[in-house]
């Protein structure tokens, strides 16, 4: 048995737009296109969330509602605001919490966390880890309260520039508001 992760990072943002803090700093439309193209891919490749944890900065929700729009996966997300300066082991502590019948969680957030914790799962270095790209991690455990430090392997690492052109041929918009809007 194995458990998989996957973990995504927010699409490039804009930080020439009007936000009053850095929470609220939304996505640039190659970050829109990025987040939707990866959502078409995830859907084609697999394996999709069953779960998916998203920080509540708003690159990172708009990041999983046009990737998840676009891909047609899972509408099981929760948004959590502790995603958005979470240290490793808190995300393991998420993932040790998570219920054994579910196969695949996504977690979506931020720079350096997320290499942090794909190495701190696979014992391998992530020499890179882009805006809009996607690890995906098989955990060698059969309950998720033993996910912890070098359980996981590295099977994928996606970056949206090299994917295929297919995936960025369809395009679909969606406005996201900043939290407590």
């Amino acid at each position: 048995m194995q458990k998989t992760v996957l973990l995504f990072r927010h699409a490039k943002s804009d930080w020439h737009a009007s936000y009053d803090h850095d929470h609220n700093r939304p996505l640039n439309s190659r970050g829109k296109r990025a987040a939707q193209a990866m959502g078409r891919w995830l859907a084609k490749t697999g394996p999709l969330p069953e779960l998916i944890l998203c920080s509540t900065a708003v690159r990172a929700r708009s990041t999983c509602i046009l990737a998840s729009r676009s891909g047609t996966w899972t509408e099981n997300v929760t948004f959590k605001k502790e995603l958005y300066y979470a240290a490793p082991q808190n995300l393991l502590k998420y993932l040790q919490k998570t219920a054994d019948n579910l196969q695949t969680v996504m977690l979506i957030g931020h720079q350096p966390t997320w290499s942090i914790t794909a190495e701190l799962l696979s014992n391998q270095k992530i020499a890179c880890f882009p805006t809009a790209s996607m690890i995906r991690i098989d955990l060698n455990i059969e309950t998720w309260k033993n996910a912890a430090a070098g359980t996981g392997n590295v099977v994928w690492q996606q970056l949206p520039k090299k994917l295929p052109k297919e995936y960025y041929n369809s395009r679909t918009s969606v406005g996201i508001a900043p939290a407590g809007k």
